[in-house]
């Protein structure tokens, strides 16, 4: 499986709610038909905790849009996530964020 990281930081966030770490990868395994599913959270070092949300897919580079084109549409717990959230993907299975490209924003 390939990696895709939503990482989010909370200083960027309207409502800086912890259970994003859990509506945020059980909407997209929903809404994907379990193409992208969850695979983990993790504080990240930085400034003000940010957080990584690990999710698994066949095919990062096919699958990375959804979730961006997803994080237009829907607000999560009163937070814009397009305008907040940065996406990583790698080839390799539950990658290290420093190991994976930031595919958005660019």
């Amino acid at each position: 499986m390939e990696t895709i990281v939503i990482k989010l930081n909370p200083e960027l966030l309207e409502n800086p709610d912890l259970d994003l770490r859990y509506t945020v990868p059980d909407r997209i395994e929903k809404l994907s038909d379990k193409k992208i599913m969850d695979n983990g959270y993790d504080y990240l070092e930085g400034q003000n905790n940010p957080i990584g949300i690990w999710m698994k897919t066949e095919s990062a580079e096919q699958n990375y849009q959804f979730i961006i084109d997803m994080l237009k549409k829907e607000m999560f717990l009163e937070n814009d996530l397009s305008k907040s959230a940065e996406i990583y993907i790698s080839k390799s299975d539950c990658d290290e964020l420093e190991n994976c490209k930031k595919v958005y924003p660019l």
